[in-house]
């Protein structure tokens, strides 16, 4: 979805610029292409909270400043993530000097890339950690394909870190990835895998979105159903972390996995899970917790 949407946005910026200049001085007509295009990422945002809006615990309730904040955050992190960190990616895997635990393996959702987790990795490295990011090619492939690549992955940062097990932190799809390579692979090599905003369940708007793993992701889907019977004994190895206010996961409790840990958190959107500082909390209170 991410990459879909940066493509929208570069092709929506070329031509609103080229519509400006032919008006307008250069640099105006870049400058209201930008706005445009920021009013645009901004109403999509706004269309997917109100698509995804579903009733909530008491608990996790929400006031008027705090559903503005949800809003804005989930907004920049969206535009951070599709207009800078995505498009300037390069795949990079990092070894600690004196590396600390296991090493991390990070898999992003459905339409992104590495760049998902430019926050994350910062903290890692931070933090005395190992860790590298996997790029899932093509971008509207079989998800059962990209458990293979995963396992590429994981070997190659198992080699590196001369490590016997790795902890994976998947977002959105890339957490169905996870499950789709610990059935086919086993556990053996697998510390820990931290879902966030994981469709475990399915999300209904999935309907929406092109390709293959797409439809892998819909509700009442066959191959949903299947992982669900086939993983169960696993579940022991996974935590899935949630946010009652996911705009793109509807139902958002589709992200609670009966036998895994949960942890469901409110006031985060989608792609802010790969920025927002209560995510990361947890994410690395996961990690540091495996010894």
């Amino acid at each position: 979805m991410l990459m879909l949407i940066m493509a929208l946005q570069v092709a929506s910026a070329i031509v609103i610029a080229w519509a400006f200049a032919r008006l307008l001085p250069a640099d105006v007509a870049l400058l209201l292409a930008a706005i445009v295009v920021m009013l645009v990422r901004m109403a999509i945002t706004a269309n997917n909270f109100r698509m995804t809006l579903r009733p909530v615990p008491e608990h996790a309730q929400l006031g008027r400043l705090q559903h503005l904040q949800l809003f804005f955050h989930e907004f920049a992190s969206t535009m951070a993530a599709t207009s800078w960190h995505m498009l300037r990616h390069r795949p990079r895997m990092h070894l600690a000097g004196a590396p600390r635990g296991y090493p991390v393996l990070m898999v992003h959702g459905y339409g992104a890339n590495g760049g998902f987790w430019v926050h994350l990795s910062a903290q890692l490295e931070a933090q005395g950690y190992s860790h590298a990011t996997v790029d899932l090619e093509p971008v509207f492939g079989d998800i059962e394909d990209f458990a293979v690549q995963l396992e590429q992955a994981v070997q190659a940062l198992l080699a590196a870190s001369r490590s016997e097990k790795v902890i994976i932190v998947a977002h959105s799809m890339g957490g169905l990835v996870a499950r789709a390579w610990l059935r086919r692979f086993g556990t053996d090599h697998v510390a820990r895998i931290i879902t966030l905003g994981t469709p475990h369940y399915g999300t209904d708007l999935a309907h929406m979105g092109p390709g293959h793993n797409a439809r892998q992701m819909r509700r009442n889907g066959d191959w949903l159903a299947q992982l669900d019977a086939d993983d169960r004994a696993q579940r022991r190895l996974i935590t899935s972390i949630y946010s009652w206010h996911d705009n793109i996961i509807a139902p958002q409790d589709s992200c609670h996995l009966p036998g895994a840990r949960n942890i469901a958190l409110p006031g985060v959107g989608h792609v802010a899970m790969g920025r927002h500082p209560d995510i990361a909390k947890h994410i690395l209170a996961e990690i540091m917790a495996i010894t």
